[in-house]
């Protein structure tokens, strides 16, 4: 009974984890690895036709997204996951063809010209096409026999609509563990979906570490800093945009706008416009207005049993064409934009950021994780000036951020998860966690829980029956052309405190425009700082 490390090890993309049991191979996650790579990724060392099924906590692309590859080098089994999972997959993982195969289209022309050699992308639709019949749709809290010697349960992981923690009992021999897969673990009191559910009992935990190593703060709330944003936006004359993943995001914003609307908390502007523009989020959008019985929270289902359309409202447009999205910054009527994608590297949204961010009388609404390096955080950080579409444009509009509506849990919320068992598991594994992060929750869960945890590398193997480490893994750090200081090794702690650093110029270069005493405040608040740590 072995249990192999194969992505999100040390890393917080790519989630992938092979269970041996017996003559079976069972892979947990088969995800896609995104943003900057921090070490080199193991190949799965069995052929796909080898692999006896896949288990999928969830549908986002950096857990599901390798799927369609599997199956393009010939794995044929069973995909087991919740009805809710399925669904998104097939539109999620067609969107991720279609984004494979238009790279290797434009690749390939490129190569062509530069007598280069032919890019052949990850998978293709036909690829997809082909996994989605092998997708299996299993209930929470129902126990399945897949194999003679393992049983599987999903436990709502309240991250996603369909989101799972996978429970895995493997009995070998006289020896039966029961091994629980955290998948990411959602965070509490959000819109639409239920809270996490708390695990009882396993032996063997594999948990997430996303924000292992810090809190969300108290709960915002939500409707009333939404309200203030969308008031003062649409008195200014301007557009309120917010980038927001299509999947999830979208839809809890617009939960919150339709109570805004039924509650005319907006004073002035009586059925004012709403607009996603995103292809993916409007499909999204009626998937999750759809069967969702046994996914919302109660507050959500309250609503639906009195017949309340819960994601739809006078004022709600949706923009699928591209002309539909470029009629929308032409148009001056003061509106809502909700676009895609949730951190402004592509998609849409960047047209929505080019036309309105010079424009001091709008907002853009910031409404989940910014990835350091995405335009995104370059806004949040207060950058002066961004370059879009080959054009510099001022950064004038006001920029917002909704605090506590992340949608994984925080430190405080995943030792509660973990803590909740009754009994000491023998063995914790932390991944899906920025290098430095998984360590330190480890540490934090043996300090805190007093549980033995140990946070894996890529490629490592650990016996679980006996508890050893088979194989360390990989502990090489993939090398950056150019370092931070070149010469010089530097911690991701440190990393964090110079992108701090950079952040606090970028605010500094943008208070030019600030009132003079505003400035001398400003300058007397850094002067203290810097007396303080100087010492």
């Amino acid at each position: 009974m072995k249990l192999r490390f194969l992505g999100a090890a040390h890393e917080v993309t790519g989630s992938c984890t092979l269970l041996e049991a017996g003559d079976y191979k069972i892979l947990i996650d088969c995800g896609m690895e995104q943003g900057e790579d921090t070490y080199e990724n193991c190949e799965i060392p069995v052929l796909p036709s080898n692999i006896d099924c896949v288990l999928l906590t969830h549908a986002h692309i950096d857990h599901s997204g390798k799927v369609p590859m599997l199956v393009a080098q010939g794995f044929n089994g069973p995909i087991y996951c919740t009805g809710a999972t399925r669904v998104l997959c097939n539109m999620m993982l067609k969107d991720s063809a279609h984004i494979q195969e238009s790279e290797a289209e434009w690749k390939n022309r490129k190569a062509e010209r530069a007598g280069g050699s032919k890019y052949v992308p990850l998978y293709t639709m036909q690829d997809v096409e082909a996994t989605l019949p092998l997708f299996v749709p299993c209930d929470y809290e129902k126990s399945y026999q897949i194999l003679d010697n393992v049983k599987l349960r999903f436990i709502d992981a309240g991250h996603l609509l369909g989101s799972s923690s996978i429970e895995v009992t493997v009995t070998e021999g006289d020896v039966t563990k029961v091994i629980l897969f955290s998948g990411d673990v959602g965070n509490v009191d959000r819109p639409l979906i239920k809270d996490p559910v708390k695990p009882e009992h396993a032996d063997i935990v594999v948990i997430e570490s996303t924000y292992g190593n810090r809190y969300h703060g108290e709960r915002a709330d939500y409707v009333s800093q939404l309200v203030r944003m969308i008031q003062e936006t649409l008195d200014r004359g301007g557009n309120l945009v917010i980038p927001a993943f299509a999947v999830g995001r979208t839809q809890e914003m617009l939960y919150l706008i339709r109570y805004i609307k039924d509650n005319n908390l907006i004073k002035n502007h009586p059925n004012f416009q709403v607009w996603v523009d995103s292809p993916m989020a409007v499909e999204a959008t009626e998937i999750y207005a759809g069967n969702v019985m046994g996914y919302y929270d109660e507050e959500a289902m309250e609503y639906i049993r009195k017949g309340i359309d819960i994601l739809h409202f006078n004022g709600l447009h949706k923009s699928v064409t591209s002309a539909d999205s470029i009629a929308l910054n032409t148009d001056k009527t003061p509106k809502v934009i909700i676009s895609a994608s949730g951190m402004c590297e592509a998609g849409r949204i960047r047209h929505h950021l080019k036309h309105n961010l010079w424009r001091s009388e709008s907002t853009i609404l910031f409404v989940g994780y910014q990835s350091v390096g995405t335009l995104g955080n370059k806004l949040l950080g207060g950058a002066a000036k961004v370059k879009l579409f080959g054009e510099d444009v001022q950064v004038n509009a006001h920029i917002e951020k909704m605090d506590g509506i992340s949608g994984h849990a925080d430190l405080g919320i995943l030792l509660d998860w973990l803590g909740n068992l009754k009994d000491k598991p023998e063995q914790v594994f932390v991944n899906h966690g920025e290098d430095s992060v998984c360590d330190e929750f480890a540490e934090t869960i043996k300090n805190t829980l007093g549980f033995l945890t140990t946070a894996p590398y890529n490629g490592a193997v650990y016996d679980l029956i006996t508890g050893e480490c088979l194989e360390e893994g990989n502990k090489v750090r993939i090398r950056k052309e150019e370092p931070i200081f070149k010469g010089k090794k530097v911690s991701a702690i440190f990393e964090n405190l110079l992108r701090a650093a950079k952040r606090l110029m970028a605010v500094v270069e943008k208070s030019s425009g600030f009132a003079n005493k505003d400035i001398k405040k400003f300058t007397a608040e850094i002067d203290a700082l810097c007396d303080k740590w100087e010492n």
